[in-house]
């Protein structure tokens, strides 16, 4: 009977366990079905600087990374603070003085505008990386393409009818999406044509997302590498202990008689 009631109370959490496993590995989408490409961050601290500029130039105009302050971004990422005020923050405080470095990432843009501009207020990306996932922000943002049927003239295949323009089509130009029949009557992604070029080139503007998402990853984890390295350290440590105390178990038991 113990045993049952035992299999009983634990199998919703073996199916919670499962679901943990097996969800991250079916690769949702935010409705648009679009198969998301595989996404590695680079934490390097030049991809990360690259990506930064881009956040601050492209991003930031309407959204925030308000966990996150600047100084604890030039620590990390190895920018001076001289350098971050000069060239990475563009926003004043209520009294019309520059933004000081020790400040959150935030923007001069106020809800009720941000309302009126776009319908909603454009969301914090501190977390993003955590709550979408890696490989969504990098298809999402290679995603974009023209369509003049939509208020801002662009539309995306991983998140259709999105409210938000393609801010990147200065560096992108502007693409269309093309599809395949696959026999069943569904239409099947194959990938984009050019339609206009952009300022960089298909391989130098896959290199900006990249790093854009790399920062992006960045904020959401800005103490992973640290983590990492400490829980290295840790289970090495542990083992050698594990090792030790075996051995000085056998040492303080070996005349002890056993029965």
């Amino acid at each position: 009977m113990k045993k049952m009631i035992l299999s009983i109370a634990t199998a919703p959490l073996l199916a919670a366990a499962t679901l943990l496993v097996v969800l991250p590995q079916t690769g949702f989408t935010a409705g648009g079905g679009a198969a998301l490409e595989h996404f590695s961050p680079v934490r390097t601290d030049r991809a990360l600087q690259r990506g930064a500029r881009t956040f601050a130039n492209y991003c930031q105009g309407c959204h925030t990374a308000e966990y996150q302050r600047y100084s604890r971004l030039a620590t990390d990422i190895g920018i001076s603070e001289e350098d971050m005020s000069k060239n990475m923050i563009f926003t004043t405080d209520a009294e019309g003085a520059a933004t000081k470095v020790g400040s959150l990432m935030t923007n001069n843009m106020s809800a009720d505008y941000a309302k009126k501009a776009f319908g909603v207020v454009p969301p914090n990306l501190a977390l993003v990386s955590r709550s979408r996932g890696v490989d969504w922000l990098y298809t999402y943002m290679k995603s974009f393409y023209l369509d003049e049927s939509r208020p801002l003239g662009a539309n995306n295949t991983v998140y259709p009818n999105v409210g938000m323009p393609h801010v990147l089509a200065d560096l992108q130009g502007w693409t269309k999406p093309v599809y395949h029949d696959d026999g069943e009557g569904h239409s099947v992604l194959d990938g984009f044509q050019q339609v206009t070029a952009g300022t960089l080139s298909p391989e130098e503007y896959d290199s900006t997302i990249t790093d854009l998402v790399s920062f992006l990853d960045y904020l959401g984890d800005p103490n992973r590498e640290a983590r990492h390295s400490l829980g290295i350290k840790v289970m090495l440590f542990l083992s050698l202990f594990l090792v030790l105390a075996i051995f000085l178990k056998k040492e303080y038991w070996k005349d002890i008689p056993h029965n």
